[in-house]
């Protein structure tokens, strides 16, 4: 075999090889990724079945059930326009509270309750996440929300 032949066969090794590398760094970040939805578009069934993802929006007012064990606790997000009932087993955060706001990842089930996995409790007043402050604002210029639409 020649040295150019040899050459190409080397490159070609190398682009196969730098091929199948990608592949599967791109599959690992897919089934790692998380996407945001809102209560609304959970509803709408935008949202994937038993795939995960995040949803956020305020904890509803007199929502948050704590089960006997302990450590599960019940309660519904809002976007003020829909609801998501949540059902989460851990230690909920400190700042975690009814009528405060919340990203939760998880999983829907065929029931349509989103088993969480994770949850995140805003950190302070004038934080909330940018896609639920969207999903908030978006409900509030329908007309379908009552509370005022969040401050940037």
């Amino acid at each position: 075999m020649k040295a150019r032949h040899q050459r190409l066969l080397l490159i070609a090794a190398a682009l196969a090889a730098l091929g199948l590398i990608a592949f599967f760094v791109f599959s690992a970040l897919n089934e790692n990724m998380a996407f945001f939805y809102a209560p609304t578009d959970v509803k709408a069934g935008k949202a994937p079945k038993n795939k995960l993802f995040r949803i956020g929006g305020l904890v509803q007012t007199g929502s948050v059930q704590r089960e006997a064990d302990g450590v599960t606790a019940r309660f519904i997000i809002s976007d003020t326009a829909e609801s998501v009932a949540v059902r989460y087993r851990g230690i909920l955060p400190d700042l975690f509270s009814e009528g405060k706001g919340v990203v939760a990842q998880g999983r829907l089930n065929d029931e349509g309750i989103f088993i969480a996995q994770e949850v995140l409790a805003k950190h302070d007043e004038n934080y909330m996440p940018p896609e639920a402050a969207q999903a908030l604002q978006k409900a509030h210029e329908t007309g379908v929300s009552q509370m005022p639409p969040p401050s940037p």
